[in-house]
């Protein structure tokens, strides 16, 4: 189980980071599935290391058959469910995996299960690299129709997830509890929201977010660490929650090179059905984080983005711990409408 502070833990449960999730290797765990089996293979990053892919494939399925994609979220735990739906992603996976009747192909990030290298060290650069290799892995695959493939990005990967797939066509995206501004703007309204949660008053609030804008613009912009900015500025040391070198167990470059995006350009570009989703009750990514993207589409592509609220629904689009039973559904029927 990973050791976190009590601030960290408190983080990591927006994240999506599940802790009693282990990384046992011997034996290693594996997921069942009643109507698909799982092919393991591998790809390579940009550093040449190994990164752990899972690709099931319908029971049922004959010829070429349409596939799902899926880029992850931003925390250091495995896209394998071993154990069941133990959360709204797992159960995305799992009921997709079981009922779209497609090919599914998913990567374990590096240092996460089986994957080589270190996920707290990880930029995202590098990370992006893996996913990069993972989709040009998908023409080695002689039962996928490569013109009808579908991506599926979560969380932080929802907003990156138009960046994998490069000089590939795909069929359509689906992004669910993501972004689509600059990481210094999603920031700034993370911590207002987490400080207005915490109890503080609005003028203790307005004035840590006055603080945060200088102090984000030296980590994301100005491309300091945390740690050296509190050294340089000790009035903020009480700011900072989390580790000197990065935040929610990745290190400050990979948060910087978020930054340096520019996904508003990206998603102008994509000239493809695009179905955004968000939970009216997401903490973390905020109906303007998600429905930046979709603006972004359907300025340059008018009506080619819907936007679409699962009512109550939290970060994992969950209410009480469980998937809403409108989300696959949902999912399903819009893949069927641009799958032809």
């Amino acid at each position: 189980m990973r050791q976190l502070s009590a601030t960290m833990l408190l983080f990591a449960s927006f994240l999506c980071i599940n802790f009693a999730r282990t990384q046992n290797s011997n034996p290693v765990k594996r997921e069942q599935f009643q109507n698909a089996n799982v092919i393991y293979d591998w790809v390579l990053d940009n550093r040449g290391e190994r990164q752990r892919t899972f690709v099931t494939r319908p029971k049922a399925a004959r010829g070429k058959v349409p596939a799902i994609f899926f880029v992850g979220w931003l925390s250091c735990d495995s896209v394998e469910y071993p154990d069941g739906e133990t959360d709204g992603f797992g159960a995305i996976f799992r009921r997709l995996i079981e009922q779209s009747g497609y090919i599914t192909v998913r990567m374990d990030k590096p240092g996460v299960g089986e994957s080589q290298g270190t996920c707290g060290k990880t930029d995202f650069e590098t990370e992006l690299s893996g996913y990069q290799a993972a989709f040009d892995s998908l023409e080695k695959y002689d039962f996928i129709d490569l013109d009808r493939v579908f991506v599926i990005g979560l969380s932080n990967g929802g907003g990156t997830s138009a960046l994998v797939p490069r000089q590939h066509l795909v069929r359509g995206y689906i992004v669910a509890s993501s972004w689509g501004r600059t990481w210094y703007e999603h920031m700034l309204e993370l911590e207002r929201g987490r400080l207005t949660r915490s109890g503080k008053s609005p003028g203790e609030v307005n004035q840590a977010v006055k603080a945060f804008t200088e102090f984000y613009n030296l980590y994301l912009i100005r491309r300091m660490t945390p740690g050296e900015i509190v050294q340089q500025h000790p009035e903020w040391k009480e700011l900072w929650y989390d580790a000197p070198d990065g935040q929610y167990g990745r290190p400050a470059a990979f948060y910087q090179q978020l930054q340096e995006l520019n996904l508003g350009e990206t998603w102008q570009n994509i000239n493809v059905p695009v179905l955004v989703l968000r939970g009216t009750a997401d903490p973390i990514m905020s109906d303007a984080d998600s429905r930046a993207i979709a603006e972004n589409v359907n300025r340059t592509h008018p009506g080619q983005a819907p936007y679409v609220e699962s009512k109550g629904g939290d970060h994992l689009l969950s209410m009480q711990g469980k998937l809403g039973d409108s989300v696959v559904p949902l999912i399903l029927e819009w893949m069927r409408q641009h799958v032809k």
